[in-house]
């Protein structure tokens, strides 16, 4: 059972309702989440802005989507794994492989693997990465920029992942559930 409301578009009113008019827009639905989210409108604006500019980042969507399955996975969150699964097979076009291996942070391309990889070792380490850490990331030839694009899709879905498990958000994609849940 949910623990926080998802409100309902068509009778939501102010901020909350203009920034689901964008996303109807954009999305042709308001998920479930951000309808969760909508209780708070700076949640809500606050998700959707680091949302749209790590979007126009240099690591991409598919490496966007990889790495929120990774860090869903660590996280156990069921909602944004089913979410992820799905925009990244239907929208971003990955195949079933890559997204699966994407949960357990590996990847076939080798800067893809460690984005994936360093994403958890900041998950796991609660970001406080070594040199070591940072420097296979270099050596596996992310950029500065391109690590720290990882750091902002590793916090855009703790985010998520947290908000999702604490309110125990409606999945409303097809499900997909987290190995190891806690």
């Amino acid at each position: 059972m949910t623990r926080l409301t998802a409100l309902n578009p068509e009778e939501t009113t102010g901020k909350s309702k203009d920034l689901f008019n964008a996303i109807q827009g954009k999305l042709g639905m308001v998920p479930n989440m951000m309808r969760t989210m909508g209780s708070s409108p700076a949640l809500l604006e606050g998700y959707l802005n680091l949302s749209g500019a790590l979007s126009h980042g240099t690591l991409g969507a598919k490496t966007g989507e990889l790495l929120a399955l990774a860090v869903a996975e660590n996280n156990a969150c069921d909602y944004c794994l089913s979410a992820h699964s799905f925009i990244g097979e239907k929208l971003v076009h990955i195949d079933i492989n890559t997204l699966n291996n994407a949960r357990n942070a590996n990847a076939a391309d080798i800067k893809t693997d460690a984005a994936l990889k360093f994403a958890n070792i900041l998950v796991n380490k609660k970001g406080l990465v070594n040199d070591e850490d940072v420097a296979a990331a270099k050596a596996a030839g992310l950029s500065e920029g391109e690590i720290g694009e990882v750091v902002g899709h590793v916090a855009l879905n703790i985010l998520t992942n947290y908000f999702n498990n604490t309110a125990k958000t409606v999945i409303d994609f097809p499900e997909v559930h987290a190995v190891a849940a806690v």
